[in-house]
Protein backbone atom coordinates (compact mmCIF):
# COMPACT_ATOMS: atom_id res chain seq x y z
CA UNK A 1 0.00 0.00 0.00
CA UNK A 2 1.51 3.21 -0.96
CA UNK A 3 1.75 6.17 2.09
CA UNK A 4 0.18 8.97 1.49
CA UNK A 5 2.09 11.08 3.64
CA UNK A 6 5.55 12.38 2.59
CA UNK A 7 8.39 12.06 4.88
CA UNK A 8 10.29 14.33 5.49
CA UNK A 9 13.37 12.98 3.64
CA UNK A 10 11.07 12.03 0.50
CA UNK A 11 11.44 15.95 -0.24
CA UNK A 12 11.94 16.82 -4.27
CA UNK A 13 14.02 18.91 -5.06
CA UNK A 14 13.40 21.98 -7.81
CA UNK A 15 15.51 23.01 -10.05
CA UNK A 16 16.95 25.49 -7.95
CA UNK A 17 17.44 22.93 -5.30
CA UNK A 18 19.48 20.83 -7.88
CA UNK A 19 21.78 23.37 -9.13
CA UNK A 20 22.76 23.94 -5.68
CA UNK A 21 23.50 20.45 -5.05
CA UNK A 22 25.24 19.76 -8.45
CA UNK A 23 27.39 22.71 -7.67
CA UNK A 24 28.36 21.33 -4.40
CA UNK A 25 28.74 17.94 -5.78
CA UNK A 26 31.37 19.50 -8.58
CA UNK A 27 33.18 21.32 -5.92
CA UNK A 28 33.36 18.19 -3.51
CA UNK A 29 34.86 16.31 -7.13
CA UNK A 30 37.33 18.89 -7.68
CA UNK A 31 38.72 18.58 -4.56
CA UNK A 32 38.87 14.96 -4.34
CA UNK A 33 40.36 15.00 -7.61
CA UNK A 34 37.88 12.13 -8.86
CA UNK A 35 35.86 12.11 -11.74
CA UNK A 36 31.91 11.54 -12.52
CA UNK A 37 32.52 8.03 -13.35
CA UNK A 38 34.25 7.15 -9.64
CA UNK A 39 33.25 4.25 -8.11
CA UNK A 40 31.66 6.61 -5.43
CA UNK A 41 30.78 9.62 -7.31
CA UNK A 42 27.34 8.49 -6.80
CA UNK A 43 27.24 7.98 -3.46
CA UNK A 44 28.79 11.15 -2.98
CA UNK A 45 25.55 13.01 -5.24
CA UNK A 46 22.96 10.92 -2.71
CA UNK A 47 24.99 12.39 0.14
CA UNK A 48 24.93 15.52 -0.77
CA UNK A 49 21.23 14.93 -1.84
CA UNK A 50 20.15 13.90 1.95
CA UNK A 51 22.16 16.56 3.39
CA UNK A 52 20.06 19.29 1.06
CA UNK A 53 16.44 17.47 1.79
CA UNK A 54 18.02 17.48 5.68
CA UNK A 55 17.54 21.56 5.59
CA UNK A 56 21.06 22.34 4.52
CA UNK A 57 20.69 25.15 1.70
CA UNK A 58 23.94 26.45 1.57
CA UNK A 59 25.81 25.56 -0.69
CA UNK A 60 29.18 25.93 1.03
CA UNK A 61 27.81 24.43 4.16
CA UNK A 62 26.59 21.45 2.11
CA UNK A 63 30.41 21.41 0.39
CA UNK A 64 31.85 21.67 3.64
CA UNK A 65 29.92 18.98 5.26
CA UNK A 66 29.88 16.65 2.56
CA UNK A 67 33.80 16.90 2.49
CA UNK A 68 34.51 16.15 5.86
CA UNK A 69 32.43 13.12 5.42
CA UNK A 70 33.33 11.78 2.40
CA UNK A 71 37.24 12.53 2.03
CA UNK A 72 37.85 9.21 2.78
CA UNK A 73 36.41 8.98 -0.87
CA UNK A 74 39.50 9.04 -3.09
CA UNK A 75 41.31 6.59 -2.65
Amino acid sequence: MVNRYSRTRDVFLDSEALAICQSAFNAILTRLDISREHENAEDIAAFVSKLYQQGIHDEKKLFELSIATTVHFRD
